[in-house]
């Protein structure tokens, strides 16, 4: 019996050793960090990057691996729609196909991919994926993709129209208002400026000019003026 529990004595000492030791490279597989955006907005029809940075702690080769998965945001199971070892490897199937394109670096840590002219079927939940061999172990940081109509265009459209439509007619009538009160109450008046004597041309030009700016001035008040005055 003392030598049974020896042995398994011996065992149980061998074996501690090697455990923490498994512990322990399981913690440095864990070094590898990877950083997205919770949540990214984009517009119907306007590119819309997907950023992704990693940090590893053993030198980037070309075993390092890239994959970006995507579920509905309807729900569904997941798939890859991008993949890089490399080389950049797009969707050639399925409703991204000739849609993603690369950004990425992989020498400064870069993983971003870009989607060409999204829809808002295309929302849901993305997850960047990186590998670097021994580096094959980390944190799993979603990014939910939201695209919507752009609607700024219409809304300032919209603005421009109402204070055409509303604004400068409404001012305009303000200002006839407030020209035809004027003239009823005598406020506004013609005046005669003192002048040098002026030649034979000169008054002949004048005369022309005032004499038009005299239709332009009754013309200008038949236009505001439509009701008949009282006799002062």
């Amino acid at each position: 019996m003392r030598g049974s529990e020896a042995v398994r004595a011996a065992e149980i000492g061998f074996l501690v050793p090697r455990g923490a030791l498994l512990l322990l490279g399981i913690c440095g597989a864990l070094s590898l960090d990877i950083k997205t955006s919770p949540e990214v907005r984009g517009y119907v029809g306007e590119q819309v990057v997907l950023k992704c940075s990693f940090k590893s702690s053993f030198p980037i080769t070309e075993s390092l691996t890239i994959d970006w998965t995507y579920r509905p945001l309807t729900g569904g199971r997941m798939e890859t729609v991008f993949h890089y070892q490399s080389v950049a490897y797009p969707p050639s199937v399925g409703k991204f196909k000739d849609r993603i394109s690369w950004l990425g670096n992989t020498a400064k840590g870069d993983a971003s991919i870009a989607i060409q002219s999204p829809s808002v079927s295309d929302n849901g939940t993305f997850i960047c994926s990186v590998k670097n061999p021994p580096d094959v172990y980390h944190n799993i940081p979603q990014t939910v993709l939201i695209v919507t109509e752009r609607g700024f265009s219409f809304q300032l459209t919209s603005v421009t129209l109402l204070s055409i439509v509303v604004f400068i007619p409404s001012t305009v009538v303000v200002v006839l208002m407030l020209v035809r009160m004027g003239r009823k109450s005598g406020l506004i008046k013609e005046k005669k400026k003192p002048g040098c004597k002026k030649s034979s041309v000169e008054e002949s030009e004048s005369e022309y000019t005032d004499s038009c700016m005299e239709r332009l001035k009754t013309w200008c008040w038949n236009c505001v003026d439509t009701d008949e005055e009282d006799p002062y």
